[in-house]
């Protein structure tokens, strides 16, 4: 149903009341909302105050009626989002490929995921195991995603600004939210619309949607800290009670899980992904390196029994060389007595035979002294002294 935007207008201001700033928006809610709108799931935004509302089609039935008759009697205050369609998914995959992909095997794999079934869930399994496109994927995606968005919102006329890129205090940002529909505020206050409204013209210029490289020198590579930002809790004074049960609020996540159609977190897509053939792989590798551990504490411990083994045969083997060592060297020592006692006794005086006492004994003892004949004995002859 297409409506003038005069007319809208003009319906706004007078059935409902106006807001005396920008709508303070969140950028990761619209990213996600987008994301996963499609034909079963319809999201809504609120001109009025910024809320959004994610038609449930889970919710009990009478609930969804009365929220299907609030949209249908406001339909100038609630925006429908746009689908995610086919077209614009593989747009995305390919886009990524094609400008941050520079390995050709994995362009080529990734070329393939995007043509076949489930292309989406598929892609995003892929890059999840390839942390080194993860996050280029991430970065992409929320810049393009970024444009898309603000392109959507220039469509319609919506005055607005990234609660992730205001640069004012938390209570602050708490009391524009309170005094959104006030027109008389403090000086802090008004200080703050201004910064808003300064801030919301810069969605509308050219540079939002064609966002230039900045020109000089590249800054150096640093550790990149990303620091989550610091929101302030919704605060809505116009929701209407049939849309109550429906607000949309996810928390604030900045990885690019919210690409997936089934998932809505990226704890989510990881818990799903540890029964793909990823887990499946991360589970063998598991149980294998339980294996390999448990070897090791087998070998630990056969390494001990091998050490007592060792020790022990070490043991004897000493022990049985220095017994034969010991044989040997007493065999040695009786081989070479008897040698070196057979060449001393030539040498030492042999004992005097015993004098026979029987009478023929007596008689071959003087036959043997005859024959031997007397001994010749040298006289000793000494000089006298006078003889020189």
């Amino acid at each position: 149903m297409a409506i003038g935007t005069k007319k809208l207008l003009d319906l706004m201001s007078e059935n409902y009341p106006k807001a005396q700033n920008p709508l303070i928006l969140r950028f990761h809610r619209l990213i996600d909302a987008f994301a996963k709108s499609d034909d079963e799931r319809d999201f809504y935004l609120d001109k009025v105050e910024g809320f959004m509302v994610f038609v449930d089609l889970d919710k009990n039935t009478e609930d969804l009626e009365k929220l299907v008759t609030e949209i249908e009697k406001n339909i100038s205050r609630y925006c429908l989002l746009p689908k995610m369609t086919y077209y614009e998914t593989k747009k995305f995959m390919e886009g990524f490929v094609n400008e941050k992909v520079y390995d050709i095997d994995t362009k080529e794999k990734l070329l393939d995921i995007i043509q076949s079934r489930e292309a989406r869930e598929n892609f995003l399994e892929f890059i999840y195991d390839h942390l080194t496109e993860l996050e280029k994927w991430q970065q992409y995606y929320h810049e393009r995603s970024r444009i898309r968005v603000i392109e959507w919102l220039r469509d319609n006329n919506i005055a607005f600004v990234f609660e992730e890129d205001i640069d004012i205090v938390k209570p602050v940002v708490e009391k524009l939210k309170q005094s959104i529909f006030e027109p008389k505020v403090g000086k802090d206050i008004q200080s703050a619309r201004n910064q808003l409204e300064a801030k919301a013209k810069t969605y509308y210029s050219n540079e939002a949607l064609n966002p230039r490289p900045k020109r000089g020198r590249p800054p150096k590579q640093t550790a990149k800290v990303e620091l989550e930002p610091q929101l302030t809790p919704d605060i809505f004074q116009t929701v209407p009670s049939p849309c109550r049960a429906f607000l949309f609020m996810p928390d604030y996540s900045s990885s690019a899980a919210t690409f997936s159609s089934k998932f809505d977190t990226e704890a989510q897509l990881i818990a799903s992904l540890r029964g793909t053939t990823r887990a499946k792989v991360d589970t063998k590798l598991e149980a294998l390196s339980q294996r390999l551990e448990s070897l090791r504490h087998l070998s630990d411990r056969l390494r001990g029994v091998d050490d007592l083994g060792r020790e022990k045969r070490m043991i004897e083997a000493v022990s049985e060389t220095s017994s034969r060592i010991s044989d040997k060297s007493v065999k040695r020592d009786d081989e070479d007595g008897g040698k070196i006692s057979s060449f001393i006794s030539g040498f030492l005086p042999k004992k005097k035979s015993a004098v026979p006492k029987q009478p023929e004994e007596i008689q071959e003892y003087l036959e043997k002294k005859k024959k031997a004949g007397k001994k010749m004995v040298t006289p000793i002859t000494r000089k006298k002294k006078g003889n020189k």
